[in-house]
């Protein structure tokens, strides 16, 4: 078992049961999935873009991605329906976790100037998503290999019914966010 789920089982999951007054242990939050997401407008033009952010977010994520298409077209971005746009991985279990782990203890802290991460960046489900600049703030990314700086999506998807509860959740199990002033 990863140290950051057993750290939710044993410290997080009762101290949200406690705080929030849930009447069954089914109703504490927890998270469900992590999807991370690479978009690529380049991807068009350059084919060859693709298999490298694929082979960066398999690096990433230890998974394989899938490639995601275009659902409509719009002629302003030369964008035809089903033409492939971008990547992604939808990680649950025990890859979620240290993906997670990761991310919070290694990753963010690695971003230049890093004050901390948005706590408004919730969708009014309890769903957090994240934007990432570069893929070099992952330790397993080699500089030297790397075509292109992309850009990715890390969206936490949650069992929580609201945006306070899901970011106690979040508070909890170690997500850096910013201090309001």
């Amino acid at each position: 078992m990863n140290r950051l789920q057993e750290r939710y089982n044993k410290e997080v999951a009762p101290a949200l049961f406690k705080a929030f007054g849930y009447k069954n242990v089914m109703q504490v939050p927890r998270i469900q999935k992590i999807v991370v997401n690479i978009g690529l407008g380049e991807a068009m033009d350059n084919p060859k873009a693709l298999e490298a952010a694929m082979g960066d977010l398999t690096t990433v994520t230890g998974q394989k991605p899938i490639m995601t298409k275009a659902r409509k077209s719009i002629a302003n971005f030369k964008l035809r329906e089903g033409r492939i746009i971008g990547t992604k991985v939808t990680l649950r279990g025990d890859k979620m976790w240290s993906f997670l782990d990761r991310l919070v203890n290694v990753a963010l802290p690695r971003v230049r100037d890093f004050r901390g991460v948005s706590p408004e960046a919730f969708d009014g489900r309890g769903n957090y998503t994240l934007g990432l600049k570069d893929q070099l703030i992952f330790p397993e990314i080699e500089y030297d290999k790397i075509d292109k700086l992309r850009g990715m999506e890390v969206t936490v998807v949650t069992t929580a019914q609201s945006d306070d509860h899901a970011r106690l959740l979040l508070q909890l199990l170690g997500m850096p966010f910013k201090k309001e002033a």
